[in-house]
């Protein structure tokens, strides 16, 4: 082999090698701007979880507070009867007036077995309204 020759192949070489890499650094191209869209692309769903997270955990908030606000209206509705027992216990005649209107709305209940045997005993001690 001449040197001649040598050098011609080491320029063929030398060119298909360029040939290649252009080849390559095209796809090499494409793949970068993708990974740039792609990269974007992501960082934008992840401010979009933030903001979503956010949102949800005011939401659960609002929901902890709405049930302890249900929590307490039920505890007050619950207690409401009992405070209007110790009104009317405190109340004196006015508040004597209104139970006797809610008596007299509802029909009392059948007294227990030891209140009736209570009154077989002492007929005479009842007196007032509704002993007959």
């Amino acid at each position: 082999m001449t040197a001649k020759q040598k050098l011609m192949g080491l320029a063929l070489v030398v060119m298909t090698s360029a040939l290649g890499c252009d080849q390559s650094k095209a796809e090499l191209d494409k793949t970068k701007a993708d990974l740039v869209t792609v990269t974007a692309e992501r960082d934008s769903l992840k401010t979009q979880l933030d903001q979503a997270n956010g949102r949800l955990a005011g939401l659960q908030q609002q929901v902890t507070d709405l049930t302890a606000k249900v929590a307490a209206a039920t505890a007050a509705a619950a207690a409401a009867p009992v405070v209007e027992e110790k009104a009317d216990a405190k109340g004196g005649k006015k508040a004597a007036k209104k139970p006797a209107k809610a008596e007299a709305a509802a029909p009392a209940p059948p007294p227990s077995a030891e209140k009736m045997k209570e009154l077989e005993k002492a007929p005479a001690a009842r007196s007032g309204r509704g002993h007959l």
